[in-house]
């Protein structure tokens, strides 16, 4: 294995910003046995792709992505261009050998993700999908007690993902609305998703209700329709025998990452809420009730990989680091030959219970995930 892996950016948004912070600070954070190089950037202008490799340490800038996939030097491709691009750079990347780190959703349609994610395992390249809120520490220890049985039997589920970047009805139409990769479902209740299968295990069968509030949007000289959903919802049963529910919404007015979930069990319940990324609430039913309640539990070095990043309790991890973390379980992966930790597969997954909630949206019944 190299000492070092060379990266190619291609984006420089909100998301390949964070990947160029993963990669830069996995390593000094982390006891990692290889170190990654900032390459080669990409972005459509000349102007985007040579500011981010100012602004973010790399050493090369282009225009046109595809110089990223051939260049022999370039180890590990990050993708975090628009959802419909996702597949033709991903399946490029993968013919040419190289590992690769894409955004979420992973494509389009489950089929399009099964053939981006039989392509990396043929090529037997590693791959990993962003979502790197089920990399947080509480989330962890939330699962941990789930398991170990603090809540009890579990009963039941609640889940959201809502912000308000859509909220504005002026906003002007984005790639987010195209049918070929946009909608609240696909962009936020992935998440949503993502969180609840990490927590309790396999969803089996849903039912779901997919709503445009804004018909249409400013686009170009005109108004453009929008034929995606801004609010996605879904009853969930899983796996264990215990249902819930999940809500995503990108025009929930005042909301900016309200990235929360509620378990209920027979012992007790969990609360979180990732606008709050560093707490998760506990109440066990057995306290008296003249001191019942929910109990804080604040992240702390007792939550790892916490202590990484700062020796005291209460102080706080953020949205960076959780991408932190996520490069460097990437970086495992590659160096040890082990399982991605959320690889092509896995969000092979969470788009087929995505497209499972919108059939049943269309239908009006309950669907069976494949």
């Amino acid at each position: 294995m190299k000492p070092t892996l060379e990266v190619g950016l291609i984006g420089t948004g909100f998301m390949g910003r964070t990947h160029a912070f993963g990669y830069t600070m996995a390593g000094k954070v982390f006891d990692l046995p290889l170190r990654f190089n900032l390459n080669t950037v990409a972005d459509v202008t000349e102007e985007a792709a040579a500011k981010a490799a100012e602004q973010y340490g790399f050493a090369k800038s282009v225009t046109d992505w595809r110089k990223i996939v051939e260049d022999p030097a370039i180890d590990v491709v990050s993708i975090t261009a628009p959802n419909a691009l996702h597949k033709e750079m991903a399946l490029a990347a993968i013919a040419a050998g190289k590992h690769v780190y894409c955004e979420k959703p992973l494509a389009p349609r489950a089929a399009d993700a099964r053939e981006m994610t039989e392509a990396a395992a043929r090529a037997g390249v590693k791959t990993q999908v962003g979502f790197n809120y089920i990399c947080n520490p509480i989330l962890s220890l939330a699962r941990d007690m789930i398991a170990a049985g603090e809540l009890g039997e579990i009963r039941s589920y609640r889940g959201i993902h809502a912000e308000d970047y859509m909220a504005n009805a002026d906003a002007p139409w984005t790639f987010r609305h195209d049918p070929e990769g946009g909608g609240a479902l696909a962009d936020l209740g992935s998440h949503a998703l993502a969180t609840a299968e990490f927590l309790l295990g396999p969803v089996t069968d849903v039912m779901g209700d997919c709503v445009t509030v804004i018909d249409e949007r400013p686009s170009g000289a005109g108004r453009k329709a929008v034929e995606v959903d801004d609010i996605g919802r879904a009853f969930l049963r899983f796996a264990s025998g215990t249902s819930g529910s999940i809500e995503a919404s990108w025009i929930a007015s005042g909301r900016k990452m309200q990235h929360a979930f509620e378990v209920y069990g027979s012992k007790g319940g969990l609360s979180c809420d990732l606008e709050r990324m560093n707490e998760l609430h506990f109440f066990e039913s057995g306290d008296s009730p003249d001191r019942a309640g929910f109990k804080r539990i604040l992240a702390s070095p007792e939550h790892p990989p916490y202590g990484r990043f700062c020796i005291a309790p209460g102080h706080q991890l953020g949205f960076n680091d959780l991408k932190t973390i996520e490069v460097a379980g990437f970086a495992n992966a590659i160096t040890n030959d082990a399982p991605e930790p959320f690889g092509f597969a896995d969000g092979l997954r969470i788009q087929t219970l995505v497209e499972a909630i919108s059939a049943s949206a269309t239908n009006g019944t309950w669907a069976r995930v494949p």
